[in-house]
């Protein structure tokens, strides 16, 4: 490995510290109102700190009214104090631990609903980038449980104030005490801290290598488990395919996992070490004074423990400091997906009100488009205007950019090189959701969300849907006598994966509830990409007669809005206005129907080989019959 790419590899520093992270989360409390969750936490210092205080002092207390010749009956008043001081603040702490977890949850709940907020509005091009798919990934394993950094800090920050201030108490307590003995705990303690430093950030200077083998092994299990692949796993035998790829991606975490684990076992046997060295030297000076007679029984006692207790103390602050550190990570890692930056501009750009009945020309100015990463283009100083209300077609072989022209014109990607201009105005410009706003869709990719069938129509989880829109749409898109004969009609829950109750719609009824979701938003333009042959497994392709029945349907809803059309079936095009043909990055042929047959290019070549495929297919049809 090169010295340039190693210097490329190496992990960056997290943008957070671990006081700003802190303050983060109480911020975050406080904005919330679940200012509770800071004064329980308070509340737990106090108690906490009033534990150890009565255990440290109550057998010095009992030692010394042996001494001192008191009474029997102070010796079981001083005994019953100390026992009733331990049950309260046991009791106090019992309550004080089983209510202060609600407000926690709820607190990383919504620090989960902000991650997921992120990835459903972040730019799209970000959602294609793998450092942002790493960083998400990140930001849920910081979130998944009651034990993660997002919910772990608080007893982390408890545990450190109460250090604070009680290894303050005992410093002030053994003042009395020669400073080197002192001197020798604090300084093992802060070498082992700084030990415990240097090995407790493995986790995440390898957190993407770690993300990436996770990534791997949650394909497979989707693949697997999933009965969308079902068929393809039994027909073309990939099981051995996927249990590779899942086995080299669990070794490699199993691998990792060993790294972290021999660097821990460095850090727990230095501690070891340390721990007895400072431990051996403290206890070795008191039992010297005492023999010298310079502390009588219950100073010993009380010294002894206190002792014990300030090496612990020590040992627990810089210990906390470290988990803190290790949970900074994870939040600083949550805080840098929240505020990824945006591609596009959202509430800082101009607003925009789609109006059904607009007029809206979409105008692509000398534009050319490059994935990131790649040298090619695969659009090349395209000049196109949509003009408004008219039916353009756009075709082409696979690869020839026909998707990405449409991702352009939606404002998924904006150009390489050029612009994408709305009724003459660059649509940077624009609060790019607001642009969104102007278009309904049926996109090869659609999916069905685990809703009701009126709530897939409106898009709608609120309770706001408009249900006479709702049938109105439904019966429109052909779908309306289907859902009258279920039980439950609109209300019926689809997807199955996530009710028991739900119904699996055919290929051709998923189409039609496509088609009654983009009526129902009635936006002034409309985009349908290979809308009629869907790539969701889950789903199958039109046949030829539901397929040009759809095409119908689309066809009266395009009525004089801008529309756009991307199909590999030349003959479903015929009705638009306009027809592009791209090939090689760029507008090889343009003009109607007719126009492209007469010109004798490529567009009649796709044409007379898809006709002679039905023809072919039609006379060996008649001929099996």
């Amino acid at each position: 490995m090169t010295k340039e790419k190693i210097k490329k590899e190496k992990p960056k520093k997290p943008k957070y510290n671990m006081w700003q992270n802190s303050c983060w989360m109480i911020g975050t409390a406080w904005k919330i109102k679940e200012k509770k969750v800071l004064f329980l936490c308070l509340a737990q210092v106090v108690i906490s700190l009033g534990q150890s205080l009565v255990s440290l002092f109550i057998s010095p207390a009992v030692i010394s009214a042996v001494e001192t010749q008191k009474s029997l009956t102070y010796l079981l008043i001083t005994i019953l104090v100390f026992v009733g001081a331990t049950m309260l603040l046991r009791a106090a702490n019992s309550y004080v631990s089983e209510n202060t977890m609600y407000g926690r949850i709820t607190l990383r709940s919504y620090i989960g609903g902000l991650i997921s907020n992120k990835m459903m509005t972040t730019s799209y091009p970000n959602t294609e980038k793998k450092e942002v798919r790493d960083l998400a990934n990140s930001a849920q394993n910081a979130i998944s449980n009651d034990s993660s950094a997002t919910e772990g800090i608080w007893n982390t920050l408890v545990q450190l104030i109460k250090n604070v201030l009680g290894f303050a108490i005992y410093l002030a307590m053994l003042s009395r005490l020669d400073f080197w003995v002192v001197a020798v705990v604090l300084a093992t303690s802060i070498f082992g801290f700084f030990v415990n430093k240097k090995v407790g950030g493995f986790a995440y200077r390898h957190r993407s290598e770690y993300a990436a083998q996770g990534r791997r092994m949650n394909y497979v299990n989707t693949v697997g488990s999933g009965s969308e692949y079902a068929k393809d796993l039994r027909i073309f035998g990939i099981k051995p395919w996927l249990t590779e790829i899942y086995d080299k991606a669990q070794n490699l975490t199993l691998a990792l996992k060993r790294k972290e684990q021999n660097v821990n076992m460095i850090s727990s046997v230095s501690d070891i070490i340390l721990t007895f060295l400072r431990n051996g030297i403290a206890y070795a000076y008191l039992i010297n004074m005492a023999l010298k007679g310079n502390l009588s029984a219950a100073e010993f006692v009380l010294y002894f423990s206190a002792f014990g207790s300030f090496t612990n103390w020590v040992r627990w602050i810089l210990g906390n400091i470290n988990t803190l550190h290790r949970q900074s990570l994870d939040i600083s890692t949550v805080r840098e997906m929240l505020e990824y930056p945006e591609i596009f501009r959202f509430e800082d750009g101009e607003p925009l009100t789609a109006d059904p009945r607009g007029k809206y020309e979409i105008k692509l100015e000398n534009v050319t488009f490059r994935y990131p990463e790649t040298e090619r283009d695969v659009l090349r100083n395209i000049n196109l205007t949509l003009h408004p209300g008219e039916k353009l077609a756009v075709v082409g072989m696979n690869g020839a950019g026909k998707t990405t022209l449409v991702r352009l014109i939606c404002g998924f990607y904006d150009p390489t090189e050029g612009r994408v201009l709305l009724n003459g105005e660059d649509i940077r410009k624009y609060n790019r959701r607001d642009y969104y706003k102007l278009f309904s869709a049926v996109f090869q990719d659609f999916d069905v969300i685990a809703a009701t069938i009126a709530q897939n129509i409106a898009q709608d989880m609120d309770g706001n849907i408009d249900m006479d829109a709702v049938r109105s749409c439904a019966d429109k898109a052909g779908l309306c006598e289907k859902i009258e004969s279920l039980p439950e009609k609109y209300d019926t829950k689809l997807v199955r994966d996530v009710y028991e109750e739900a119904i699996a719609l055919s290929g051709g009824e998923t189409q039609r509830l496509m088609l009654a979701r983009a009526l129902y938003k009635n936006a002034p333009m409309l985009i349908l990409d290979e809308a009629t042959s869907s790539i969701d497994t889950r789903t199958e392709a039109l046949d030829p007669i539901a397929e040009a029945d759809m095409y119908s349907k689309y066809n009266a809803m395009a009525e004089g809005r801008s529309s756009v059309y991307i199909s590999h079936r030349l003959a479903s095009t015929r009705f638009c206005d306009r027809i592009i043909l791209l090939d090689g990055s760029v507008i090889a042929e343009e003009g109607t129907h007719d126009e492209l047959m007469a010109l004798g290019g490529k567009y009649k070549e796709f044409f007379d080989i898809q006709s002679k495929y039905y023809k072919d297919g039609g006379k060996e049809n008649e001929e099996e019959n």
